[in-house]
């Protein structure tokens, strides 16, 4: 009797799969046909409410389609009990970062005390609320600060990010820019400014669209210019 149960439940099991890849299948079909310049659907996959499925495509977009793809559906889905953006929750999940994983060669440090806790920030160098972010930033001790310039604001970022980036002091210019609005010197000898391109494309690959954005090390990312209060408890949960 249980070798028939467990036959059972493996037929039914191997028709489900089928029965989710058919559809699966059908989605991407109608999705290639019916909307021509999404070139590829990364994933396919249910969601929490019946007959809606989530398209994931450039990696990280996330859309929502029904079971025949008649329907495309941008925007948030919310568990209004449980208080929870899905899609948020999504997305997060899939623009994650790895803290060990970033190019530190592309950032300098910003050491204070004894610089035990780390912590990875984003910046554009003509980003008012970053302005704001580091000036109460001075507040927290013993922190390593990795600053990955990120000049997204337009050309004059990119010049002010070269020139703090050359600097014999970098952690020096980069403060006395944001902190007391002291201009950073133009460059005169070679430099190597590339760091700068590349920042730009990670941050993109990870869907990072605003200054300043931090990054704490399990991976922890919040948007926007955080109190020093925030970024204290953000350290803490940091560490366990």
């Amino acid at each position: 009797m249980k070798t028939v149960i467990q036959s059972l439940l493996a037929c039914a099991a191997v028709l489900l799969c089928s029965g989710t890849m058919a559809q699966e299948a059908q989605i991407r079909k109608n999705i290639a046909e019916r909307l021509p310049l999404i070139k590829a659907v990364d994933e396919v996959s249910k969601t929490a409410i019946p007959g809606i499925y989530e398209l994931r495509i450039n990696g990280s977009e996330i859309f929502y389609t029904d079971a025949q793809a008649n329907y495309l559906i941008e925007g948030n889905i919310i568990d209004v009990r449980a208080k929870r953006n899905l899609t948020e929750e999504r997305i997060a999940k899939l623009t994650a970062v790895k803290f060990d994983n970033l190019p530190f060669k592309d950032a300098f440090t910003v050491v204070r005390g004894n610089g035990k806790r780390r912590m990875a920030v984003f910046e554009d160098p003509n980003c008012g609320y970053c302005k704001h972010f580091e000036r109460d930033l001075q507040k927290v001790d013993n922190v390593t600060v990795y600053m990955f310039l990120y000049p997204i604001l337009g050309a004059d970022s990119g010049e002010k990010s070269k020139a703090i980036w050359c600097a014999k002091d970098q952690a020096k210019a980069w403060q006395d820019w944001m902190v007391r609005d002291q201009p950073p010197v133009a460059a005169t000898a070679a430099c190597d400014t590339s760091a700068l391109s590349r920042n730009v494309d990670l941050g993109r690959n990870h869907k990072i669209t605003g200054t300043p954005t931090l990054i704490f090390i399990d991976g922890a990312r919040v948007p926007g210019a955080v109190d020093a209060k925030q970024v204290e408890k953000m350290l803490t949960d940091a560490k366990g």
